[in-house]
Parts: structure tokens; sequence; C-alpha cells
């Protein structure tokens, strides 16, 4: 079976993992080395960003 490919690029998950500050542990153990709770909180964090440019769009 393979692996699921992600929908967030590399690049938005590098920038929320910085802004919530956990990006030294996905540079030193990569993305796997992560919490699950950090996980989360990133798909928390890239769900509004979403929600704040739709509500931008409409505008």
């Amino acid at each position: 079976m393979s692996r699921r490919r992600g929908i967030m690029s590399d690049r938005l998950k590098e920038e929320i993992a910085k802004e919530l500050g956990f990006y030294d542990t996905v540079q030193k153990e990569g993305w796997g080395g992560i919490k699950a709770r950090d996980a989360g909180n990133m798909v928390k964090y890239a769900v509004k960003m979403a929600e704040q440019q739709l509500a931008r769009d409409k505008s």
C-alpha cells in the first residue's frame, strides 16, 4: 500500500511549524518526530488560514 500524498505543501507545513514553535524538532527528527498534538494544531492552523482566505476572497 502506498502512502497518501499530503495536501499541504512542504513550504506551508514548514511555515506553520515555525509559527507554532516546533520547526526545530522537524529539522532534527523529521515530520515523524513531532507530537500528535502538534500535528493536530498544524491542521487547525491551516484550516483557520484557509477560512480567512475565503473570507477575504468573498469581500
